[in-house]
């Protein structure tokens, strides 16, 4: 699988659940608001059992300042986010860069 977009920029969000609160990381899939698990346990338990040992261990041993990154990744796994990126990059190695906003273009990622 190759390395994400950096496509999740993490949106924190609690929702009201039972009177607790849940976080929850935010992205667009597919046009499409997705709210993905947002602790690690959560994503842990979104995961099938198979993988969960894999995701302990690459957790365990991320540093913290790329745990957000990694947890994202992860729980981005069964969305059509992958190959939404791939498509991207596709696009990009074609030479269309129509839609793109360089990342040091504020006013133009603002609009």
């Amino acid at each position: 699988m190759s390395a994400p977009v950096a496509r999740v920029v993490p949106i924190w969000a609690h929702r009201r659940y039972r009177g607790s609160m849940h976080p929850t990381l935010k992205t667009h899939v597919d046009g499409q608001l997705v709210e993905l698990p947002g602790t690690i346990a959560a994503v842990r338990k979104s995961l099938p059992a198979a993988e969960r040992d894999e995701f302990t261990a690459e957790v365990e041993t991320t540093p913290a300042d790329q745990l957000v990154g990694v947890l994202a990744r992860w729980a981005l796994r069964g969305t059509a986010a992958g190959e939404e990126d791939e498509a991207v990059f596709r696009r990009l190695e074609r030479g269309d860069h129509s839609g793109a906003v360089p990342a040091d273009d504020e006013a133009a990622g603002a609009a």
